[in-house]
């Protein structure tokens, strides 16, 4: 299945726990405003998921299966973060917490056959030393902290052959208000399509353009 080039979809998460207000739906909405700028040439999508691993699960899917981005971008709440969080890769094991509903995977995995850890073929160290929106510390993270935001990424990952990103955001707060978020999203989902790009890149996905999603081989 080949992706459409003209799409990026991009997520954010519903309330959870205490946060009756999720920044990242918050940040998310902003960006619909803002749009990703014109010299991108690309049709955004924006979705809100709930904090519910089985509903990731099937929405995540739909999303590979009906819309085939060219990247998809999911973007979650970090309460402990001072700066938004660009993610490296997914993890497969250790999902404990229990979700809104008050589930959790089976023996606390995403995908009981898959690999341990799923890379972004985008290198989130070098869009993190690129970019710079004024106000808004951007920040390189190895590990995503094994919640649904952790599992939603690592599935994207293996649907989309690491065609994903995870970017975490902190609080809504006076110095990160929902209109900063938004435009920082905007500076680092068009230097990730810019990456995404490249030639390598390009070539890498040729080579590797058929997505492996649930009930097909």
């Amino acid at each position: 299945m080949e992706p459409q080039s003209s799409c990026v979809v991009v997520t954010g998460f519903g309330p959870f726990r205490q946060h009756l207000v999720n920044s990242s739906w918050e940040a998310v909405k902003e960006l619909s405003k803002l749009g990703l700028g014109r010299d991108m040439d690309v049709e955004l999508r924006t979705l809100q998921l709930p904090v519910d691993y089985r509903e990731v699960k099937q929405r995540v899917t739909r999303i590979w299966e009906d819309l085939r981005p060219q990247l998809t971008v999911h973007v979650g709440l970090d309460a402990a973060a001072k700066a938004v969080v660009l993610e490296q890769c997914g993890r497969n094991q250790s999902y404990r917490e229990t979700d809104v509903r008050g589930f959790r995977p089976e023996r606390g995995a995403c995908l009981p056959d898959g690999p341990e850890v799923i890379e972004s073929r985008v290198s989130m160290k070098a869009v993190s030393r690129r970019v710079a929106v004024e106000g808004v510390p951007v920040a390189f993270s190895r590990d995503a902290g094994r919640y649904v935001c952790d599992y939603t990424y690592y599935l994207s990952l293996h649907l989309g052959n690491g065609c994903a990103a995870l970017i975490h955001v902190p609080p809504l707060s006076p110095q990160l208000p929902a209109g900063l978020l938004g435009k920082a999203l905007q500076v680092i989902i068009q230097e990730m399509l810019e990456e995404v790009r490249k030639p390598k890149f390009k070539a890498w996905f040729t080579e590797n353009s058929t997505l492996v999603l649930f009930g097909r081989k």
